[in-house]
């Protein structure tokens, strides 16, 4: 398969499986193995910077709304759900990037797999409050470790909230939004590396447009689609999705 053709692809995969508890980084990470590509954390990242531009879109006005009351409960709670993360992401990221090799991946998707088995179970039995202060502080946490390919970062903090008793369709919607700030994050530190040398990057720049064009595009159509059927869905489904992947990815990496 041409470079041009695996990044189109991955693009797509990246657009559709971004918003949904399935992982998209291990998906990228295993796609770009499967087309005989060279995967890169600078390339994971620009393709969630696409998806990310589409909660922009998506989310718009909750986010206009944020900006124009800093102060607010609904930003201040977005707030204690970013500093764990970063604490702990900072702690771990020579680890990261090493896992952008793939061989976590059978483990990682294990592990997601888990995680939506046993909260599906839970949030049966309990899944009515509120996104409080508490509950951000946790998902933040989630968030943090589900920093490797593999383990969905939405699946995770998806689970951390309903795990935590939280309303499923709020907890799908406030994961999405968390993601805002830490893509952003990674995104000027990753820029900061290769300015400063610490990281060499080497792509193609007209097939890494389109792969970004094609996220963007795909996201915005598939988000509001995406945060239904996760709140709608029996999340077992996506457990067992994930348990095949993760069988899969043996034979692949």
């Amino acid at each position: 398969m041409s470079y041009f053709l695996a990044l189109f692809f991955l693009g797509l995969i990246q657009g559709l499986t971004e918003f949904l508890p399935v992982s998209s980084s291990g998906h990228l990470v295993l796609f770009s193995k499967i087309f005989g590509i060279e995967e890169s954390l600078f390339i994971s990242i620009l393709l969630h910077v696409a998806t990310l531009l589409s909660i922009l879109v998506v989310f718009r006005k909750d986010i206009w709304q944020m900006i124009r009351h800093p102060f607010s409960q609904r930003t201040m709670i977005l707030v204690i759900a970013t500093i764990p993360t970063c604490l702990i992401v900072l702690v771990l990221m020579p680890l990261v990037k090493q896992s952008f090799a793939g061989g976590f991946l059978p483990i990682s998707f294990l592990v997601s797999a888990i995680l939506l088995f046993v909260s599906e179970i839970v949030s049966k039995k309990k899944n009515s409050k509120p996104i409080d202060f508490k509950s951000a502080f946790i998902m933040g946490v989630a968030q943090g470790f589900a920093v490797f390919p593999g383990i969905s970062r939405s699946g995770t903090t998806i689970s951390a909230g309903l795990l935590n008793g939280n309303d499923k369709k709020e907890t799908a919607e406030f994961s999405f939004l968390m993601s805002v700030p830490i893509v952003i994050l990674s995104l000027l530190m990753e820029i900061y590396e290769i300015a400063s040398g610490a990281e060499k990057v080497n792509i193609q720049i007209l097939p890494t447009i389109v792969s970004f064009v094609v996220a963007f595009v795909v996201g915005i159509f598939a988000i509001k689609v995406m945060i239904k059927l996760t709140e709608k869905s029996n999340l077992k489904w996506f457990a067992l999705y994930l348990l095949a992947m993760s069988v899969v990815s043996i034979f692949v990496i």
